[in-house]
Order: structure tokens, then C-alpha cells, then sequence
């Protein structure tokens, strides 16, 4: 271990404080006395599991006479106030000791201050470029976002120091996280050679186990937990680590399980304490999940992930749950009424068509919780890889997604998030959560463009930068583009990736060989076994030849993704210099080369814009109308389409249309009223109701128009006492409405 001495005052490797969790471990140094007589330290009495003993050492460190050893003593206790003050004082006293600087930041490091830690690891390496544990301090910074640059720090920290047994610690804890168990075994393994001491790396060796079910069912521990246990009896961090690693796989039952072990052996450990919370909270169990909880805020352990899940937790009295025998939705009890008639038949239809593919029933309804608050879903996912611009997530049989109202119109398709998170939760449930995370993302992509041909991923430019490059993974390393991303918006890459990959094996091999390798993942087979197994090669040969199909598909955009940027420019240059003849030509010459672009800036405006200007509406109808079905949602371009159709008698197409539009902007009066319109005339007086009920719901400034439409499309379902009841409102707003009147006598005759 890495040792520096300042006289009597010694600083050690510890393993965790009490209220660390492994996800946020500092691996700090923490300050010894030396005793003359026996030779104990705080940090022999804590890694020994002497817990009470070790307390009382660190009480005696605060009465010491310099600043450094009071801070240790005072963070040892978890007084952090306190030490932050002695750390200051250190500071002014010892301006260049990059060890003071180290520790100083790991406290802040375990005291959930990430940005605070990194500054004061960059001042330590100003001091001393060669320290070690100032390299490993970034890397754990830089781990809590899943950041590849955990893995290079921690390297640099061993170059920096061949025997730093806890940077290889780090390094198996990293390399587990990125789904290398070799690696991870290989790097524990150098730990333990240098220190036989090495808890987190035996903790890693334990979660391999774990992971691959060993000891999972019976009472033996993992032979690494019985050699953690003989060396500290109190360490449930090892425990919690396991946890950690259930949690990232998405097994949230066997996380819960492994945390209440955790706390079983150290009822101190806040961290694990909180992320038992958390979880309990993500399967629907709100009243101990907030039990949980408040006793760490109780017990000042108030990280940001405690106190938000406790706010949100508080707002769920704002929440209301509908109940069928196989669904449960909650919804805001502000737009309850709104969404319920779109969501719920959409969630029940879902569920029909995944358990006629899947071939498998759910263990219980699945719950469906809907946010307006963005930073309420935000925080269902806190803790997790790969989360980038999320939409969804799901735990098992509950689903968390934002509600359309979260996000501005257009920008989110609500019905394609929820099928793509459904078909999670059957591949989950069928798989006992050990699935990889490339083939469940892939699937649930594949789903929505099943769903509708207008859903899934589309080919961004991001995208296509990235097949310019060569950037994607192989099939066995695309789990790694989820988790830690070497480039930005290789997780968005990494989607489109393992959707297009699951497209593939559809079309040549068929939907049965999908379901194979769903298959094969529950009798827990490997990624190239479970492609051997239903396709028939091996995973370099599936590589090669999906790589094959998917050039064919994306070729042409590829090799001219240049030209198309340059004459997507010049015609846009040409549209703001009035020159719209030129703007056309520009665009028509390139409109083949990348079709599948429907952001801001497209061709299909563009053309559309073009055509209208000359009057040539049946050319824009054309241009919006293959917008709309390759995957446009822009608001405006598609209530312009539907006025566009109406007007060229094209009901039915305009139908489509401001369906497609109640998935991406269902607070929309005009577009409920447009599609309530059509509905009514074309004899859908289901439909209409629907539509004319959630005008009345959005409260329209024309309070009596929205009610008499809403009585004439329950007249027509046969629905007269409740017609009655809306005609009378109408003309309570507007007693002179004749229309009302009429439909009034109408009714009573």
C-alpha cells in the first residue's frame, strides 16, 4: 500500500467509512495514531470490523495538536463540518502537501461533492504531478458519472505507483461495471497479490459469483465473502457492492436482498441504507422505501439521491393509480382526465401484442407511473449507466417514463417510449433480468418500428458521422457503448446499433429466433453462444454479415452524408436571400442522398414551403405526407398537413395525421377538436367523444362550442342523459347559444 508519513501521524489505506457506499467509495486515507505502547491504529480497528473500538480512536484524534490529524479524526466520525474546518486550517498551515489536498478531497469525495473533490485532486497534482492517489481521486469522480476516464486515472494512478493495491481494486470494480469479469478477476487479483488485505477487490471476486449465480439459493457464502467476513465480521460493504452490481444489471429483488445484507452486518451504512431506499421505491414498494429513507435523513445522510427520492415520494399524495387486471397507471392528478383515455387502451394493446409474441404471461399487472415533472423521473434513474436524454426506464414489471407535458411539444412520441420500455419488461421477466443490455435496448427499438414504421430510431447525423467512421462495436463489446462512452453520443449510436441488429436478425432468421436468444439468455448463455444457438454462426461471422446488410441500407447516405450537408446549406442560404427557385434546386439535387432526416432544417419543409409559395398544395401535401410517415414530428408542420388534407378532401389521410399528432402533443385543443371533427363525420362517435371530452378537459376559452360538440358526439353514441348534461353547460356559458337550444329540444324529444 502507499504510505506517507508526516512524524507521528501516518496515513493508511482504509476501506470504506460507515457511510459509504461502494458506488461513491472514497478509498480514502484516513489518519493513524501510532500508539508507543501497543501499536493499534483507528484504521487496523475499523478494517477488523472493531467499529466501536475504531470510534473512540478517532474521538482521541480530534484532541490532537495539529489541524491534519483533527480533520482526519473529525471525517473519521463523520463530523464533516468539523473536518472541513480542520482541512482549511491544515490547508493555511501546510499550503504544499499535496497529501492534505488528497484527503481533503476524498472527504468531500465521500461527502457526495464530487466537483469539490476533483479541484482539490487537479491542486494536489500542481504540487506533486506524481501522486498517486490524486489520480485515483479523479477516477472515482469520474466514475460516478460512468465516465471512460475512470479507466485511464486509475491506470495513470498505477504507473504513478506499481504496487497500489487499491488501484487495482478500482480497476476490477470499473472492469465489472463494464461487464469484463475476466478483466475484473484478473485486476482483483493483482490487488489481493499486494495486499491479502484487499476487501473491495475480494468483494469484486465475490460479486462475480453473485452475478453468475453462485450461492445465489443456498446458505454457503461465496468462499470470498467467508474470507472478507474472517477478516472484518462488520463489513457489509462487500455485501452492498453485490448490490451494486445486481442494480447496473437491472436484478432490482436481488439488489434489495443483498442491501438489506449489507445493513444486517453494519447498520451504519448509510449509502447502502439509502440505495435500499431507492430500490424499493423503483418495484412500487413506496411505504418502506420512505422508511428507509427518512432514517438516513434522520441520521444526516443527505446526499442529493436521498432527499430527492424523498420530495418525490412526498408528491405521490398528487397521484392518482387506475387499476385493470393487468395494468396499474399512475398519472397526475392534474392531467389524469386528459391522458388516461389515450394511455390506458394503448398499455393494455401493448401488453395483448407482447404477450402473443412473447408467448409468455406476466407474473402481475404492470405499473405504468407517468411524471410532468422531468426532474421527478430524473430522479427514478439516478444511479444508473447509460441514461443520457432518457425517456423511460424500467424496473422490472414498473415502468417510469415523462409525460408528454414534461417535454415541449413534438420532442417526445409518449406511445413509442411506452411500447419500447413494455417490451423491457417482458424480456426481463422472461429472462430472470439477465439479459444483456445490448439485445433488451436493441429489441425494444425494433419493437416500436413493429409498432408503427414511423417509430424507432432514426438514423440522426450523429449517426451517420459514426458509420463514416467505423465507430460501431462488435456484437460482444456493444454492451460497453450503453454503460461508459468513449465519444459523445456513442450511447444514441450504440441504440441505433443494437435496434438495427435485432432488425436484422428478424428479417433473415425470423421473429422465433429472437425469441431463441431470449431463450438462451435465461438458461444464462453467453452472447456468442446464444448467437450459435439460434442463428446458426459464431459472432464474428454475425459481425461480418450484419455489417454487410447494414452498409447496403445506410451506403448511400454514408458516402454522400457531405454532399448532402453542403447542399442542405446552399439551400437554406438561398430560402434567406429570397431566392426560392435556387433553394429547390439545390434541395431536389440532394433529396435522395438522406431521407430518413426529419430535424430541424429539412428538406421536407423546405420543398413544402417551396410548393405552397407557387399554390401547388397536392406537391406539399406529398413532401409533408412522407415527412409525417418517415418520423417527422415537428407540431407545426403536422397541424399545416392536416389542415392541407382537409381541405383536399383527404380525410382520411388527415385522420392519420392528427392521430399521429395526439402522440406527441396531446394538450393541443386544436388538434383534439380537428380530429373530433372528423371522427364525428366520418360515424367514429367513440372517437369523437374521446376527442370532444378532452377539449372540455383543457379548458377551451369557448367554454359553450366545446361542450355542445361534446353533447352532439354523445348523442350520436347513444349516450342521451349525459348529452343532456353537456348541452345544458353549453348554454349555462352561453344561455342565447341556438345551436344548443336546438339540440336540447332535440334531446328532451
Amino acid at each position: 500500500m502507499n504510505r506517507a508519513c508526516l512524524a507521528t501521524l501516518v496515513l493508511c489505506l482504509a476501506l470504506n467509512s460507515a457511510a459509504a457506499s461502494p458506488l461513491e467509495r472514497t478509498g480514502r486515507l484516513v489518519a493513524v495514531v501510532r500508539d508507543s505502547n501497543n501499536g493499534d491504529t483507528c484504521l487496523a480497528l475499523r478494517h477488523h470490523g472493531q467499529l466501536h473500538e475504531a470510534q473512540a480512536c478517532f474521538t482521541r484524534l480530534t484532541q490532537a495538536t495539529d489541524a491534519f490529524r483533527r480533520a482526519e479524526g473529525y471525517w473519521g466520525l463523520g463530523r464533516y463540518d468539523e473536518a472541513n474546518e480542520e482541512f482549511r486550517a491544515a490547508s493555511r498551515e501546510q499550503p504544499k502537501s499535496a497529501p492534505v489536498h488528497v484527503e481533503w478531497g476524498r472527504m468531500y469525495l465521500d461527502h457526495y461533492q464530487p466537483g469539490d473533490a476533483a479541484k482539490l485532486f487537479e491542486e494536489a497534482l500542481e504540487i506533486d504531478p506524481n501522486n498517486a492517489p490524486a489520480y485515483l481521486g479523479l477516477a472515482r469522480v469520474a466514475a460516478q458519472a460512468f465516465d471512460k476516464r475512470a479507466v485511464q486515472l486509475a491506470n495513470q494512478a498505477i504507473q504513478h505507483d506499481a504496487k497500489y493495491a487499491e488501484a487495482h481494486e478500482f480497476l476490477a470494480y470499473l472492469a465489472l461495471e463494464d461487464g469484463n469479469p475476466n478483466l475484473a478477476a484478473a485486476e482483483a487479483q493483482q490487488a489481493i497479490g499486494l495486499s491479502n488485505e484487499a476487501l473491495d477487490g475480494m468483494a469484486v471476486l465475490a460479486s462475480i459469483d453473485w452475478l453468475n449465480g453462485a450461492w445465489l439459493d443456498s446458505k454457503a457464502q461465496s468462499p470470498w465473502m467467508d474470507r472478507i467476513l474472517k477478516i472484518d465480521p462488520a463489513y457489509g460493504e462487500a455485501y452492498a457492492t453485490g448490490a451494486h452490481f445486481f442494480e447496473i444489471n437491472r436484478r432490482y429483488e436481488e439488489a434489495i436482498a443483498w442491501y438489506r445484507k449489507a445493513l444486517e452486518l453494519n447498520g451504519a451504512l448509510w449509502a447502502a441504507r439509502s440505495q435500499l431506499g431507492v430500490n424499493l421505491m423503483r418495484l412500487g414498494m413506496e411505504t418502506e422505501a420512505k422508511q428507509q429513507l427518512e432514517r438516513c435523513y434522520e441520521a444526516h445522510y443527505r446526499d442529493a439521491e436521498t432527499v430527492n427520492s424523498l420530495r418525490l415520494l412526498d408528491s405521490l399524495k398528487d397521484y392518482e393509480t387506475f387499476k385493470t387486471p393487468t395494468t396499474q397507471l399512475v398519472l397526475n392528478k392534474k392531467e389524469a382526465a386528459l391522458l388516461r383515455p389515450y394511455i390506458e387502451p394503448e398499455l393494455q394493446r401493448a401488453i395483448a401484442t407482447y404477450q402473443r409474441k412473447y408467448k409468455m404471461t406476466l407474473p402481475g399487472p404492470v405499473r405504468l407511473e407517468v411524471y410532468p415533472n422531468h426532474e421527478d423521473f430524473v430522479v427514478r434513474t439516478l444511479g444508473l449507466p447509460g441514461q443520457g436524454g432518457l425517456l423511460g426506464v424500467t424496473f422490472g414489471s414498473v415502468v417510469a417514463m415523462d409525460s408528454p407535458s414534461a417535454r415541449p411539444p413534438g420532442e417526445f412520441n409518449w406511445a413509442s417510449t411506452m411500447w419500447h420500455e413494455l417490451s423491457h419488461v417482458y424480456v426481463l421477466n422472461a429472462t430472470h433480468h439477465l439479459v444483456p443490455r445490448w439485445f433488451t435496448e436493441g429489441l425494444a427499438v425494433h419493437e416500436e418500428g413493429a409498432a408503427s414504421p414511423d417509430w424507432g430510431d432514426r438514423m440522426t447525423p450523429e449517426i451517420v458521422t459514426a458509420l463514416q467512421q467505423k465507430k460501431l462495436l462488435p456484437v460482444e463489446e456493444l454492451d460497453r457503448g450503453f454503460l461508459r462512452p468513449e465519444y459523445p453520443n456513442q450511447v444514441i449510436v450504440s441504440y441505433f446499433e443494437a435496434g438495427k441488429m435485432c432488425d436484422y436478425i428478424a428479417q433473415r432468421w425470423g421473429n422465433d429466433a429472437l425469441l431463441g436468444m431470449i431463450h438462451s439468455y435465461a438458461a444464462r448463455k453467453t452472447t456468442p453462444n446464444a448467437i450459435e444457438d439460434n442463428l446458426h454462426e459464431s459472432a464474428a461471422a454475425f459481425d461480418k454479415d450484419f455489417q454487410a446488410w447494414l452498409d447496403q441500407k445506410t451506403a448511400n447516405t454514408v458516402r454522400h452524408f457531405d454532399d448532402w450537408k453542403l447542399g442542405i446549406k446552399l439551400a437554406y442560404d438561398d430560402l434567406q436571400h429570397g431566392k426560392p427557385d435556387d433553394a429547390l434546386r439545390h434541395g431536389l439535387a440532394i433529396r435522395d442522398y438522406y431521407p430518413d432526416y426529419v430535424g430541424g432544417h429539412n428538406l421536407y419543409e423546405l420543398t413544402a414551403d417551396f410548393y405552397l409559395t407557387k399554390n401547388d398544395k397536392a406537391a406539399a401535401v406529398r413532401e409533408l405526407e412522407q415527412y409525417r410517415d418517415t418520423g417527422g414530428t415537428d407540431v407545426t408542420m403536422l397541424k399545416n398537413l392536416a389542415r392541407l388534407e382537409q381541405e383536399a378532401g383527404k380525410s382520411n389521410q388527415a385522420e392519420v395525421t392528427l392521430k399521429k399528432l395526439n402522440y406527441v402533443s396531446p394538450e393541443d385543443e386544436e388538434i383534439h377538436r380537428r380530429l373530433g371533427d372528423i371522427l364525428l363525420q366520418g360515424g367514429d362517435a367513440v372517437g369523437a367523444v374521446r376527442e370532444y371530452q378532452a377539449v372540455v378537459t383543457l379548458q377551451p376559452a369557448d367554454k359553450a362550442e366545446s361542450h355542445y360538440e361534446l353533447a352532439r358526439a354523445l348523442n350520436a353514441a347513444h349516450r342521451t342523459n349525459e348529452a343532456k348534461d353537456e348541452v345544458l353547460i353549453a348554454l349555462e356559458a352561453a344561455p342565447g347559444f341556438k345551436p344548443a337550444q336546438q339540440l336540447l329540444l332535440q334531446l328532451s324529444q
